[in-house]
């Protein structure tokens, strides 16, 4: 096993001293794409910051979940229309649109199941922090969160069954339960401390929420950072991925608000489906490639999931700053008469972030 694997260094250090386009320390190369070593800073840097981002991803939740009203939530769970919406869009709009890609860019097989994977991932955290810059729904943003990352259980293995058999078999994929039943805990624990305290003491329960929502802003922006440290493998892919890896975000976030708008839920809660269909859980993705591929595989697509990343967190900002650019503009723009309005609707201002309603289908 050792002599393999420093054959297999040998051989990649001389692709590596033939090719310009690789450093010449990278432990497999083919003129195409790379695979630098694990070196002691990284791997204590990766300990570090893990725990770190563990802990401030748990605060950013408990946050989330001061702005939950438990009825509210639970109407959604009892009659849950938005949520069903947003499973077809989550585990049918983006297997299919990853299937699609695949095909179309005629990639690697390799790398069509590293795009699959990403595709049957449930929805990332993340969502739940944008969904509440723009005034989404953040009952069904986190309902669908948690349901996602439950019902990942059963989905992934089903839709790699069913769209990665020309490529590979799915069985060779391995699914890191463990991984998905710690994000699932990781999530329900803080947000059902967050409703509790916005259950007893509401007005702290907003102050928690600002706080938390600027954390979350910064965190979002730290994770992507660090990712690039940890990653240093190298961005010498082939540019299919590159522009893989731009659509697909952007294709989750479309297709998710046009089939929310079809099945008729409210501009607020399509907002909020729509972050949920792109913002994958990338982290999953990256444990699911790491425990299934060999290293020869590997260089064929080991940054493709901090690429998505990159690319979904782009155009959420882009979606972010449109948003409230035209909130700005709309409220500057306002007659009298549509102020009064805006005064007498402000009585239900809970819609904005709030729950189920009976007719959601109007």
């Amino acid at each position: 096993m050792q002599t393999n694997f420093l054959s297999q260094q040998f051989n990649a250090g001389s692709l590596a001293e033939n090719s310009t386009a690789c450093p010449a320390n990278a432990t497999i190369c083919d003129g195409t794409s790379c695979v630098l070593p694990e070196d002691n800073f990284n791997q204590t840097l990766s300990v570090i910051l893990s725990t770190v981002l563990t802990i401030m991803l748990a605060l950013v939740m408990f946050s989330m979940g001061c702005n939950v009203e438990l009825k509210n939530f639970l109407g959604h769970l009892r009659r849950p229309w938005g949520i069903f919406v947003g499973f077809l869009c989550q585990f049918g709009i983006m297997p299919l649109t990853a299937f699609l890609l695949s095909l179309a860019f005629n990639i690697h097989p390799i790398q069509a199941v590293v795009v699959l994977i990403m595709g049957c991932c449930p929805g990332g955290t993340a969502s739940n922090v944008i969904a509440y810059w723009v005034d989404g729904d953040m009952d069904l943003s986190i309902s669908m969160t948690t349901c996602s990352t439950l019902l990942a259980m059963g989905m992934m293995p089903l839709c790699l069954l069913i769209y990665t058999k020309m490529w590979t078999d799915s069985n060779a994929i391995v699914l890191p339960y463990d991984s998905i039943g710690i994000s699932l805990v990781a999530l329900v624990i803080p947000i059902s401390f967050g409703i509790f305290v916005n259950h007893k003491w509401p007005s702290k329960a907003k102050i928690i929420l600002k706080i938390g929502s600027i954390v979350g802003a910064v965190l979002i922006v730290l994770i992507a950072v660090v990712g690039g440290i940890l990653y240093k493998g190298s961005w010498i892919i082939t540019p299919k991925l590159w522009i893989i890896g731009t659509i697909f975000p952007a294709a989750g976030y479309t297709l998710g608000f046009f089939l929310a708008r079809v099945a008729g839920l409210s501009w607020h809660r399509c907002r909020t489906v729509s972050l949920e269909t792109g913002m994958q859980n990338t982290q999953l993705c990256s444990t699911i490639v790491q425990l299934s591929f060999t290293p020869e595989q590997l260089e064929l697509m080991f940054t493709f999931p901090l690429i998505y990343s990159i690319f979904q967190l782009t155009f959420a900002l882009l979606i972010l700053g449109g948003y409230r650019l035209y909130r700005r503009h709309y409220v500057k723009t306002k007659t009298d008469v549509e102020k009064t309005a805006q005064k007498e609707d402000s009585k239900s201002s809970a819609i904005i972030n709030g729950g189920f309603v009976s007719d959601e289908m109007k």
